[in-house]
Order: structure tokens, then sequence, then C-alpha cells
């Protein structure tokens, strides 16, 4: 029988374990919808080689009939090693057996993995040599164009975003922290004015930046933000395995609920990333 979701109640069974597509209910995870996915890969030994073409400004008119000029395609591959992501719950087995338990822990591990997961992407520091996982977090990861401080306006964040256009990006997203879009939403029209830069005075605290859409995750450096392209990130993530056991705990007659997913990426044209930050209001 196909399981789609976690919250279904034969997911949670005692010894018995599921998978369910990370693609389908961790799609809020910025592993899931600003990177592209290379494939899936088990153990920390292992890793994934994904292979890719360099972009070239080889393309040229050609005319009627003409031979086109053959061309030697720069060819890359890029080494991607992840690492497991872990949540475990213990309960009772008078609360494990109450109405809605299973719906609720669903809920929770699910919110736990993806904030663990961003944080992998965002934030997380560099390893330190011999280890190679997990990666550094993209605030962490050198040759990203930095945009500098946006302060009054949005010219910092505009040539930014240019600049990385320029280089052959198309960003997707720009991920903030809370208080980086608390501070965006605080800038004035001018000199004081009451009216929001990018919100009137009644509208809802939702904005897209310049034409991009923003994310607001407390896996972000405080006041700190990122421009996505989803293209110049390789992601590996596994499917989320849930595994419920009523023997690891049987001393104290309770049941133990086990989360896994792993997940790893690598930058290949940080030129094509960008951050900034913003003054604090």
């Amino acid at each position: 029988m196909a399981v789609n979701t976690p919250d279904v109640a034969s997911g949670w069974r005692p010894d018995q374990i599921h998978y369910f597509d990370a693609d389908k209910i961790l799609g809020e995870s910025l592993y899931v919808s600003a990177t592209t996915k290379g494939g899936e890969i088990q153990g920390d030994a292992p890793s994934l080689l994904v292979p890719y073409v360099d972009d070239a400004d080889s393309a040229a008119f050609v005319a009627e009939g003409a031979e086109i000029t053959e061309d030697d395609p720069d060819l890359d591959q890029v080494q991607v090693f992840t690492r497991k992501i872990a949540r475990l719950v213990k309960l009772s087995r008078e609360q494990f057996g109450q109405d809605g338990t299973a719906a609720n822990i669903s809920a929770s591990v699910k919110n736990d993995l993806i904030r663990k997961m961003d944080r992998a992407l965002l934030s997380q520091v560099a390893p330190t040599a011999p280890a190679v996982a997990p990666v550094a977090g993209l605030v962490n990861t050198t040759g990203l164009v930095n945009g500098g401080e946006i302060t009054t306006d949005l010219d910092p964040l505009i040539d930014l975003l240019v600049q990385l256009q320029a280089n052959d990006a198309a960003p997707r997203v720009i991920v903030v922290d809370p208080l980086a879009f608390g501070a965006l939403a605080k800038l004035r029209k001018g000199e004081g004015s009451n009216e929001g830069l990018l919100t009137g005075a009644n509208d809802a605290l939702t904005f897209p930046l310049l034409g991009t859409q923003v994310s607001v995750s407390s896996a972000m450096p405080a006041s700190a933000g990122v421009v996505i392209d989803p293209a110049a990130i390789i992601s590996a993530y596994s499917q989320v395995e849930i595994a419920t056991s009523d023997q690891a705990y049987f001393t104290s007659d309770s049941v133990a609920v086990r989360a896994t997913v792993r997940v790893g990426h690598k930058v290949v044209r940080p030129a094509r990333l960008g951050k900034f930050t913003v003054e604090a209001a």
C-alpha cells in the first residue's frame, strides 16, 4: 500500500518503518524549493558525483546550409557529501495511543526537520578538515557576490540583483531572517514619512522584493539575507524515514518514534548567488 503522508495511522504503528517522499512532506524546506536535486545517497562515507556542463558563450549565427562549428563542452562534476538529520521522540504507551497523537507528532517532527535542513543550507559552519560534512551553509561559502548593507533604500539590493543577472544568474528567491524582514518593512518612502517603501499602512506584512519571492527564515543569521538561483546549488536529500518501536523503552512501557532524513549540497556557481545585510531598525 502506498503511503504518502506521515500522519496516516498505519505509519505510526509500533515496530514499523515507513518512507515518505521528502519533496511532498518537506516541500517548505529551502533544500527542496531553492536547490537543484542531483540525487539521493545513504551513508556518511559515500558521496554523490553530479556531472554538469559549464555555461559557455559559444552559440553563434550560421548561414543556411553551412557547417556548424563543433564545440567541445566544458564538462565538470561536483562531489556532494551528506549527513543524517534525526529526531527521536519518547512517548508513554498511553499517550501514544491517544487520538490525535500521530498528527501532533507528525507536525512537530516535520517542522523540526525543516528548521534543521534550512540551517544546514543557510548558516551551517564549514567543517574542519579532514571532515567533509556537514558542508558550509551559503552565508559561510566563499565566492558569493557581496551586496553590502541596506540602510535607507533598496539600491544595494538592486545593484546586487543586476550584478547576479550579469553573471547569468536567474534569481528566484531572497531569504532573510525575521529581523532583516522587519527592518525592510520599516523602510519609508521619505524622511519623516509614515508611508512604507514596500507596503502601505494597511497592507499585509508580505511582499516580493523587486519582483523576487521573499522567504523569511530564522535559520539565517541576524539581519542577513541571501539571493538564490537554485541552479547554482546541487543538493542531495533522501526520503524521510519514520520508524516506531515499543521495544526500545520496554522497561518504561514507552514507545520510541524516530525520524531521519539525509541532506547535503554543493555550490557550483557561487558568482550566481548573493548575500547582503540589513541595518537593524
